[in-house]
């Protein structure tokens, strides 16, 4: 049986469900996995997978066997702690904190050798990938990563060494892919593979049916309250809106450090009655949500292939969202969904109007697709999209026939085995 180290910054964590499902998917395929958290987590996984190894409760001892560990095998990582001392173009402060790392990974190899593992596999381009790749070097075994979004396009530190020395790296969407190959043209085009992320899909769930045009417009937003996600520019347009005359509610799910802020704005913009923020929301409430809203809104300056937009268009919504990275991958414009220019409230409000005005129910002399009908098939290709592209099950299979292709016995070239993967 083949053991596999699972790895991430924050394990479990309730944004990153994916995390344990590829864990209990490895398992049902036969691997042996180890699940394990460079920080400490409160946070109780659902399947109540709860992680092995915690690198940063490491016991002083621990400590001490990884500088041993470091001093007899230095071979294995002088050149990438050479890397951080005497090369590239990092600040001090960051060539500090990969020292650091390093040191860690350490820990995390003196944590994992009881364990007897096999490959390492890290979720997201974070220091943790910095940690997994020297405890791989030091095991001298296998090392794997997955990149999703802000890890490759804001935050990709050391990114250079981690690509060159991971066995493969997957990545969520064709734009990443891309990205990685013009911005690292010395990593080899076959180890970077795309592997879509995926949602539950129910196929007995139906499309709601348009409401009135006179009713308010009813949207919806989903994500933690962070700048990234930017929703100081969904309540921006919502003042637009009012100032249109236009009647519409909105209800923003999530919390985080930017709550009070929101709070403020939404106050000295008048909106206090038309727009909620919900807090924390069981998913319970999400699905009566995504079930009562006209729009499902993404207002984010920087995503991968967000999760909550798979499921609000598996329940056949209507989503608008930026034209940015992935996302073009998810929402084909005015066929599964509509795309806003980054950052361009006249764009974004105008894609709302017209939402608006298809609401309403076709007459006689119109056509089957300049009214709402219009919405309804929107609605219907995007349940289909997802449910042939971002289905959960199906994405999970394959993540685990590419770990028997590349970590596991072959029984055919890796080569073949790419093409195939890269077309997912």
């Amino acid at each position: 049986m083949l053991t596999v180290a699972s790895l991430a910054n924050q394990f479990p964590s309730p944004v990153e469900p994916y995390v344990v499902d590829e864990i209990l998917e490895l398992r049902r395929r036969g691997f042996r996995v180890i699940p394990g958290s460079v920080r400490k987590s409160a946070a109780a996984a659902p399947s109540g997978i709860q992680p092995q190894v915690v690198v940063a409760d490491a016991s002083p001892f621990v400590f001490l066997r990884a500088a041993l560990l470091c001093l007899k095998r230095w071979r294995r990582i002088s050149d990438l702690v050479w890397r951080v001392v005497a090369c590239g173009h990092e600040g001090p402060v960051l060539r500090a904190k990969a020292l650091l790392h390093t040191w860690l990974g350490a820990c995390y190899a003196v944590l994992l050798e009881p364990h007897g593992v096999d490959h390492i596999y890290v979720h997201h381009g974070y220091f943790g990938s910095w940690i997994a790749m020297v405890a791989a070097r030091l095991l001298d075994v296998g090392f794997s990563l997955t990149l999703y979004g802000s890890d490759l396009l804001v935050h990709a530190k050391y990114l250079d060494v981690k690509l060159k020395n991971c066995d493969f790296c997957l990545t969520i969407s064709d734009f990443n892919r891309r990205y990685i190959l013009e911005h690292y043209p010395a990593v080899a085009a076959e180890k970077i593979l795309v592997l879509r992320l995926g949602v539950d899909v129910d196929e007995a769930i139906r499309p709601k049916v348009n409401g009135s045009v006179a009713s308010p417009l009813q949207l919806f937003a989903i994500g933690r309250l962070h700048r990234v996600k930017d929703h100081a520019f969904l309540i921006r347009a919502c003042a637009q809106l009012k100032s249109l005359g236009i009647e519409f509610q909105c209800a923003i799910a999530g919390d985080g450090p930017e709550r009070s802020r929101l709070e403020s704005q939404i106050r000295g913009d008048g909106l206090v009655e038309r727009v909620k923020l919900l807090g924390y929301a069981s998913r319970e409430e999400i699905n009566q949500r995504f079930d009562s809203a006209d729009v499902v809104v993404l207002t984010s300056r920087s995503e991968g292939i967000p999760l909550v937009l798979m499921e609000a268009m598996a329940r056949g919504c209507v989503v608008v969202a930026p034209e940015i990275t992935g996302l073009p991958e998810l929402v084909t414009p005015g066929h599964t969904g509509f795309l806003y220019k980054p950052g361009c409230m006249p764009d974004f409000v105008h894609r709302l109007l017209a939402i608006r005005s298809l609401r309403m129910d076709p007459d006689a002399n119109a056509t089957p697709i300049s009214t709402a009908r219009k919405l309804d098939w929107i609605r219907y290709a995007a349940q289909i999209h997802v449910r042939h592209n971002f289905n959960r099950n199906k994405n999970l299979r394959l993540f685990s026939d590419l770990f028997l292709a590349r970590v596991g016995p072959r029984t055919e070239s890796p080569a073949h085995a790419n093409l195939v993967l890269q077309q997912i």
